[in-house]
């Protein structure tokens, strides 16, 4: 099993969706895949221990997902450099990075696309369709520029770092959520039954008093 790019951008879809259900035609329209690509990539991301899956339904280990992606990812796939080209801004020059790069003299790293509207060097995406994805996602826009800051080494790399580590940890926690979803639908029975016991203890109790009052003696 060897991972592979779009493997990452699945990954990094998943941890922009907030810990929200999610399905694999859903991952595969929004990422501009097909859903069979979508089924493959899950399934390596859970043999490689990056994402839990359970029922066919997870979400990445924030830990072993942050590990590879600050230690593994800019040698298992560097980026590559063109020249000049119109694009989508990448990596410093990409929000949340972007900031400190607005007054550089040099052309910007950009993701070739010929709708894109900045002029700068070519910086290959991961998969060809992330300038798809991104438009769509400005959570997995940020995402992906934060990890090709690490895959290019620009930028202040413990900045770069902690801004990925605080969207990688901030994310919902679904069990919780079901959890708090049980609870919900079981209290209205608990608060139910005491009220059903007392009416049927009432019910009993004039039934009595109504078959005394007709066999009462004259």
């Amino acid at each position: 099993m060897n991972l592979k790019p779009q493997d990452v951008c699945i990954l990094l879809k998943i941890v922009a969706l907030d810990g929200a259900p999610w399905s694999y035609s859903q991952l595969a329209y929004e990422l501009g895949m097909s859903a069979s690509e979508v089924h493959a990539g899950v399934k390596r991301a859970s043999q490689a221990c990056l994402l839990r899956l359970q029922e066919g339904w997870g979400t990445p280990d924030a830990a072993a997902l942050e590990e590879f992606l600050v230690h593994g990812l800019k040698y298992a796939f560097p980026p590559v450099r063109g020249g000049l080209t119109r694009g989508i801004p990448t990596s410093r020059a990409a929000p949340p990075l972007n900031r400190a790069a607005l007054h550089s003299a040099e052309p910007p790293p950009v993701w070739p696309d010929e709708k894109g509207e900045v002029r700068g060097y070519g910086f290959s995406p991961l998969y060809k369709s992330v300038p798809f994805a991104v438009r769509r996602d400005a959570r997995l826009y940020e995402l992906l520029a934060l990890v090709d800051a690490i895959r290019s080494g620009e930028g202040d790399r413990d900045a770069v770092i902690g801004q990925l580590k605080l969207r990688l940890y901030t994310q919902r926690k679904p069990a919780k959520v079901l959890s708090l979803g049980r609870a919900r639908s079981s209290a209205p029975a608990r608060a139910r039954a005491p009220a059903a016991k007392a009416r049927r203890g009432n019910n009993g109790q004039e039934g009595q008093r109504v078959y005394r009052r007709r066999h009462r003696d004259p």
